[in-house]
């Protein structure tokens, strides 16, 4: 049986440097989880998601993750491993924590 849709965030990995990006509001991809489009309709959600698999030379492996809006820090996911993915690698800072 197919799960309920939830509202959800796109994500991929950049097919240059493998960073996770995230669809904006504007159709761009983004780096900031902060700056995500969430999709509350299933419907516009899955042709997003096929648009995006269509982006072979930007993306690979797009999905939709479950995400909860957040305010003024944009949506927030649902599941521990997006919070990861948002914040980068765990094991020694490099890429998005090499500012912090």
């Amino acid at each position: 049986m197919a799960r309920a849709f939830r509202p959800s965030i796109l994500t991929a990995n950049d097919l240059l440097d493998g960073d996770v990006v995230y669809l904006a509001r504007d159709g761009a991809w983004t780096r900031r989880s902060a700056e995500a489009r969430l999709f509350e309709d299933e419907d516009e959600a899955n042709r997003s998601l096929a648009a995006a698999e269509s982006q072979e030379d930007a993306v690979v492996g797009p999905y939709l993750a479950a995400a909860v809006p957040g305010g003024q820090l944009g949506p927030e996911p649902v599941h521990i491993r997006e919070a990861l993915r948002a914040t980068g690698p765990t094991n020694y800072c490099h890429g998005k924590q090499t500012g912090r």
